[in-house]
């Protein structure tokens, strides 16, 4: 996948590992869109993941990054978006297979749970991996209601 776009969002939790994300993504070169929030003052994550599922299901981003204190609640919000499969990764080998085996469009991250250095390396993954189809586009094909 040529990634043009990456649509970013977290809340208060997520906030210092979003902006370490930022910065990694600004120092590989890839452009992204962050859809706040833009202080670790208190935030709702549905404020943020919904514009950012949006941002991806309207195909106005490639790919999404979510990130809040467990990774759930920014997870399930993105889950509620038809086209999303958003997916929750706290191991290097969960999000490739989130990327190769389910064609997962955003990565939801736990920022409480996972060390900064790991989880750039899960987002570096999730962006490398693309996804292997066969028998797994047809698994996907059944995913929306």
């Amino acid at each position: 996948m040529d990634i043009k776009k990456i649509a970013i969002g977290s809340d208060h939790a997520g906030f210092d590992l979003k902006e370490k994300v930022k910065e990694y993504l600004t120092n590989s070169g890839i452009k992204f869109e962050d859809f706040g929030p833009f202080s670790d003052d208190r935030a709702d994550y549905p404020d943020y993941a919904h514009p950012v599922a949006s941002s991806v299901e309207n195909k106005n981003a490639d790919l999404g990054i979510l990130i809040c204190g467990s990774g759930n609640g920014i997870n399930m919000t993105a889950n509620k978006h038809q086209e999303i499969r958003s997916a929750l990764c706290w191991r290097e080998d969960i999000a490739e297979m989130a990327r190769l085996h389910n064609d997962a469009n955003i990565i939801a991250l736990p920022a409480r749970y996972i060390s900064e250095e790991l989880a750039l390396k899960c987002i570096d993954i999730f962006l490398k991996t693309e996804f292997e189809g066969g028998r797994h586009a047809d698994r996907v094909k059944k995913i929306n209601c």
